[in-house]
């Protein structure tokens, strides 16, 4: 009876570490499967610049390798302006990555949605990568918009000809106040002055004193000749006596 009993205390004994360990087991179990399902969080997203065009990348490092779709959708005013594109990516413990064309704009906003399971009906991740991705600043092609600095010694711009281009065209048309200023001088020329005409006229001879100055001049040659008509009268009869 001793010897039996011992053998029952041993098999419950044996029973009760054999069950501890089983679910011991199944909690380790449970936990590498939790550890290795996909979550959103394993994802991630940036923008980035391929020489002056523009890239979305998107990272998976879903160590379970669950296969996912990725699909990327530019915002405007928290509403989806137009999809960009979406494709299936396999991530992996390191980090798998696709890369999305895309010519972003400064201080754009993109969504950037993750479905991933083997079955579309029961999908593991059904979600946006949060928050939405915003790119930088400043766009690919910054470099391309600031021009380079001239040197000292370059020519003169076309800014700094244009005086001497436009020395060819007539000159301006003078100001009213020139033209007025100018008007009297042209009127003055044109019509005689007093002491203009009285010169004219003593040229001609057509003033008074020229008349009385003929009259006097034509009395004088008559007595004149006369004094010479009676003085050689006066002589030839001196002679005939």
């Amino acid at each position: 009876m001793a010897v039996l009993s011992i053998s029952r205390r041993t098999a419950v004994r044996t029973a009760r570490v054999l069950g501890v360990a089983s679910a011991s087991a199944a909690l380790a179990l449970s936990a590498a499967g939790s550890a290795l399902a996909c979550n959103i969080s394993e994802f991630s997203a940036e923008a980035k610049c391929d020489g002056t065009k523009g890239v979305i990348i998107v990272t998976d490092k879903d160590a379970s390798g669950t296969p996912a779709t990725v699909t990327v959708f530019l915002e405007n005013n928290g509403a989806d302006a137009k999809q960009v594109g979406s494709q299936d990516i396999v991530g992996s413990r390191a980090g798998e990555t696709i890369t999305f064309n895309e010519d972003w704009s400064p201080n754009a906003e993109y969504r950037i949605r993750v479905q991933a399971g083997k079955d579309k009906d029961h999908l593991i991740v059904d979600k946006d990568i949060t928050p939405n991705l915003t790119t930088p600043s400043e766009g690919c092609a910054k470099d391309e918009s600031t021009p380079p600095t001239a040197p000292s010694s370059s020519p003169p711009s076309e800014s700094a000809s244009t005086p001497a281009e436009e020395s060819d065209s007539p000159a301006p048309k003078p100001t009213p106040s020139q033209a007025e200023s100018t008007a009297p001088a042209g009127a003055a020329s044109n019509a005689p002055s007093p002491a203009a005409g009285e010169s004219n006229l003593a040229e001609t001879g057509a003033n008074s004193n020229t008349g009385l100055i003929a009259g006097i001049a034509g009395a004088l040659v008559v007595i004149g000749g006369g004094a010479v008509f009676f003085g050689m009268r006066r002589r030839g009869a001196n002679s005939s006596r």
